[in-house]
């Protein structure tokens, strides 16, 4: 599926934004997106101006494919320090190297989502190799494939998934966002500091035949969402949710699917830009927002009305 993923190389210097409608004064840039349409799909996302996020320190969970490498891969290139938290695998260290020889500040962050000492241990070695974390995004996740490698063709019902496999995914997908943001919480809380994005799917996968555990999983994550948006909004603490909106060509979907059909997937690449902006100082003190990623250029129109001061 061709497209063009189009990211700066040199910063954009942010201008200053005066303080509007009980939204902390921050800065911005001037983003110019564009989706680049392929037949019904949305191959590719060009982005002409983003945020310049040196200093920005992030840790990206399921970072070494599909929508956490997109999401690693815009951050890095805006001039973030990344944090690539996955298992310890050999693609977990040449996704590394392959940043580092880009000149990219990209480190390698072992984990397992699934485990809470794993991930207590993950959270210390981001803060001492990263020199801190600003923000973290919860991505780490299995799809119906790990359930039903069959599912676009045929909905296995609730009650032929294995108790295995129901577990296996809702621990991945729902425990494992929980006990992520739960460690890093405790170190964002004390420094009155931080932020989530918590990614996650439409809501009509959610109640879709045959979608059991992966429609429940992602539900009680936005739930999970909601909840930690006002548990941290006392503590300066922000939590948003982002998804691609529509099935996206990641490696959760069969490799065989019929050429009509992939054609018609989002790029995951599409999930750049929202994380980015969220990453910039334009978002400061936003939170419990749902960004839909193939609509965000009209999502951040609508931002920028509400927020930004009138001309005079």
């Amino acid at each position: 599926m061709a497209g063009i993923i189009n990211y700066p190389i040199s910063p954009i210097v942010e201008s200053p934004v005066r303080q509007g409608h009980g939204r902390p004064a921050a800065s911005r840039s001037i983003w110019a997106i564009k989706l680049l349409p392929l037949g019904n799909a949305i191959s590719g996302v060009m982005i002409t101006e983003m945020a310049e996020l040196t200093g920005k320190r992030v840790v990206v969970t399921g970072a070494t494919s599909g929508i956490g490498a997109a999401i690693a891969a815009a951050l890095l290139s805006a001039g973030a320090s990344v944090a690539l938290a996955s298992r310890a695998t050999p693609r977990l260290d040449e996704a590394v190297a392959r940043y580092r020889a880009s000149g990219l500040r990209a480190v390698a962050l072992p984990v397992d989502v699934r485990d809470p000492r794993s991930v207590e241990f993950a959270t210390q070695s981001a803060m001492d190799l990263l020199g801190g974390v600003d923000m973290v995004v919860n991505n780490a996740g299995l799809g119906m494939r790990r359930v039903n490698s069959r599912f676009f063709e045929r909905a296995m019902p609730f009650f032929e998934v294995s108790p295995e496999d129901f577990s296996d995914v809702i621990t991945t997908n729902l425990t494992g966002y929980f006990l992520v943001a739960r460690a890093f919480a405790a170190i964002f809380v004390a420094e009155g500091a931080g932020s989530f994005i918590n990614i996650s799917m439409n809501h009509e996968t959610m109640k879709r035949q045959g979608f059991i555990p992966y429609g429940p999983s992602r539900a009680g994550t936005e739930s999970l969402s909601y909840i930690m948006a006002e548990d941290l909004r006392p503590y300066g603490v922000t939590c948003n949710i982002v998804l691609p909106g529509g099935a996206t060509a990641t490696g959760m979907i069969p490799e065989d699917l019929p050429v009509e059909i992939r054609q018609g997937l989002l790029a995951p690449e599409i999930m750049g830009p929202p994380a980015v902006f969220l990453a910039s100082g334009a978002a400061k003190g936003l939170t419990g927002e749902r960004i839909v990623a193939k609509d965000f250029d009209v999502w951040l129109a609508e931002f920028h009305k509400r927020n930004d001061p009138p001309p005079t």
